[in-house]
């Protein structure tokens, strides 16, 4: 069965075991409507412009360290969605999570954002904010928020 109403579906991960049930979600709504994923995990570069840069190339190697972390975790998502007969495409973007999810959304012809909780509870998101609820607020594509299924 496909469907005209999704073709496109991302799916937002942190590489998180929180976000695991929405990678799940999101590859059985594109399973079932026949859309592409587009995996995708955002190198958070806004947590760095409070480090002061240094030339012997700490940054760099942190910004690296999370890039791989990155490329990890979309490739576990296409290994999933491979699995279960799914396109998946493999996104590593740099910058705010939030603006970064629904800049790509709004950019890319997408249909649906599905997402965790992003690994962030109590205190952490108190502090950070959530990004998935800065993207619900902000998202003008439908955007599905699955809770990682563990209460804090």
């Amino acid at each position: 069965m496909t469907s005209e109403f999704y073709r496109n579906i991302v799916i937002a991960t942190d590489g998180s075991e929180n976000t695991q049930r929405a990678i799940s979600y999101g590859i059985e709504i594109a399973k079932l409507s026949g859309a592409i994923v587009h995996a995708l995990y955002v190198v958070d570069t806004s947590s760095f412009s409070s480090i002061p840069m240094s030339s012997d190339g700490g940054w760099e190697a942190m910004f690296e360290i999370l890039r791989k972390e990155g490329e990890r975790a979309v490739s576990a998502v296409k290994y999933q969605g491979e699995a279960a007969g799914v396109e998946v495409r493999e996104v590593v973007w740099e910058g705010n999570p939030s603006n970064v999810i629904i800049e790509f959304s709004e950019n890319n012809n997408i249909d649906l954002v599905v997402m965790g909780t992003l690994g962030k509870t109590g205190l952490d998101r108190f502090l950070l904010g959530s990004v998935a609820e800065k993207v619900v607020r902000s998202s003008t594509v439908p955007v599905m928020v699955v809770r990682s299924g563990e209460t804090s």
